[in-house]
């Protein structure tokens, strides 16, 4: 049986015993346990589930002591890093539970009978929002937490009423199999069925549950060409399923003449403090900085970047990534180092932070390569000698999370052409900040037109990301007692309603 095996990313050296690859026979059995599974819970009291969501994450708090420095042994992402990751995904289950029971989620909507209504008659209608069914979701690298196996598209979708089986990333096993232990152990002590949650592992086992028809959603983050394969054998099923893919990213960031002149030293600061966060592992690291010719940065610039210490990466293959797309801008006519490169011999996954120069001009007749997402601690910046460059450059750029301005007070009245061409091109639009903090709230949104992700209609991170996992069903002129407590009259639930047009509790 093959090993998905561990490897210490700082040394290149085995992390563990490595976990075996899920067999057919075991993700067929998996499978029908999460079919069975998905009508007792999508039946389960609201309270009852967010119960168990907030027990996952007082399980998950208590073994903090055990699970940071597992995921540090496996990602070299630091104990510091991954505790506050650690923190987040608990905060995100927890979020989830006030999510259902604050019942907006449902969206329960009911058009009384009317015999005079416009264009004709009305019946009594009452729609609400109700679970797909099993869920898969693939867990990211680089967040083996926030974005792993008890990450938000887990939170979300065991929130939603879905039984969710999460395909564990290679880069971190030991602590996916230990994860998924953990979780388990709460659901049997909520006597939940056993297929509520399962942990699968190999490339071959998520390949083969994404094609499965009793899977009814997936959920992934990471790589475009990886998501995008994904992508293809979901909606080429002969029942596709919905396939909420978080991908690549360049999140260009737009600094004006009278930013760069009031404050251009700190923008310089901040900028290689948010594109090196993580060693530049996030999806949502600012990627591209455009800034007016003459600004006078390098030196700041320069500077800034040449204190950031070469790290460790996720894994041998980021790593491999980056040197091979960092080495290919280094190298593109049109664009310059801003630093020296560093060499970095030691043995294991390291990256080296760069930050490359180049002219408006220049990208926009080469943006097909320069705009490409290069993950890790690199980023490049792009010299507009007018609006019009910066414009024709910015509608060069496929779709981001992300867009940000950093203006003044006198830029406002001018900057309406340049919002106008990136609002259609991020999910978050910032002004004076950075995007590489993504707040865990009931209004984010992180997602974006493509290739950031293959639905720009949701989010994958904050309250509103529960809805990926639902589907609208409407009751027409159904008896009192067959229908959903939800929709009942009286409101048992105390649900947030929209009646005839108005919202009452």
């Amino acid at each position: 049986m093959k090993l998905v095996e561990s490897v210490n990313p700082r040394t290149g050296e085995p992390a563990g015993p490595g976990v075996s690859e899920t067999p057919p026979a075991e993700l067929s059995s998996a499978l029908s346990l999460a079919k069975s599974a998905a009508r007792r819970l999508a039946v389960e009291p609201i309270t009852e589930r967010a119960a168990l969501l907030r027990a996952i994450a007082d399980r998950l708090d208590d073994r903090a002591e055990e699970l940071v420095p597992l995921a540090d042994t496996e990602t070299a992402l630091g104990k510091p890093r991954l505790t506050a990751e650690l923190t987040r995904a608990t905060f995100q289950l927890r979020l989830f539970a006030e999510t259902i029971e604050e019942g907006s989620f449902l969206d329960v909507t009911i058009d009384t009978p009317s015999p005079n209504a416009a264009p004709g008659p009305r019946p009594d209608l009452r729609r609400q929002l109700e679970p797909l069914g099993p869920v898969l979701v693939f867990a990211a690298s680089n967040f083996p937490f926030a974005f792993g196996i008890p990450g938000g598209d887990t939170a979300s979708a065991l929130a939603s009423g879905c039984p969710v089986i999460v395909k564990a990333h290679e880069g971190h096993p030991e602590l996916s199999r230990r994860v998924g232990e953990i979780i388990n152990s709460v659901v049997a002590d909520h006597n939940l069925p056993a297929g509520i949650f399962t942990v699968v592992f190999g490339q071959q086992a998520g390949r083969d549950a994404v094609v499965d028809p009793r899977i009814k959603a997936a959920g992934f983050t990471g790589s475009t060409n990886g998501g995008r394969a994904l992508y293809d054998l979901a909606t080429g099923r002969l029942d596709p399923i919905p396939f909420y893919g978080e991908l690549g990213s360049i999140n260009p960031t737009v600094v004006t003449k009278a930013a760069a002149r009031a404050r251009g030293t700190d923008i310089a600061t901040e900028f290689v403090n948010s594109f090196t966060l993580d060693h530049g592992q996030l999806c949502t690291k600012p990627g591209l900085l455009f800034v007016p010719v003459g600004h006078k940065l390098d030196s700041a610039l320069a500077e800034a970047v040449s204190v950031v210490p070469p790290a460790p990466m996720v894994n041998a293959r980021v790593a491999e990534s980056y040197a091979k797309l960092s080495a290919e801008l280094s190298a593109h006519s049109e664009v310059r180092s801003l630093i020296t490169p560093r060499l970095h011999t030691e043995p294991g996954a390291w990256g080296v932070p760069c930050l490359f120069v180049t002219s408006a001009e220049s990208f926009t007749e080469s943006a097909e390569t320069l705009a490409e997402e290069c993950f890790g601690p690199s980023s490049l910046i792009v010299e507009y000698a007018s609006t019009h460059e910066l414009i024709n450059a910015l509608q060069a750029i496929e779709g981001s999370l992300t867009a940000t301005i950093h203006g003044e007070q006198s830029d406002l009245q001018s900057l309406g052409p340049v919002l106008d061409v990136l609002r259609p091109r991020a999910g978050r639009l910032i002004w004076n900040d950075w995007p590489t903090d993504v707040p865990v709230a009931w209004a984010t949104q992180h997602g974006g037109p493509w290739p950031s992700s293959t639905n720009p209609t949701h989010s994958s991170v904050g309250a509103s990301a529960i809805r990926r996992w639902m589907r609208p069903v409407a009751y027409q002129a159904f008896p009192q007692e067959l229908l959903p407590e939800s929709l009942k009259d009286g409101n048992p639930l105390g649900v947030p309603r929209r009646i005839d047009g108005a919202i009452r509790r």
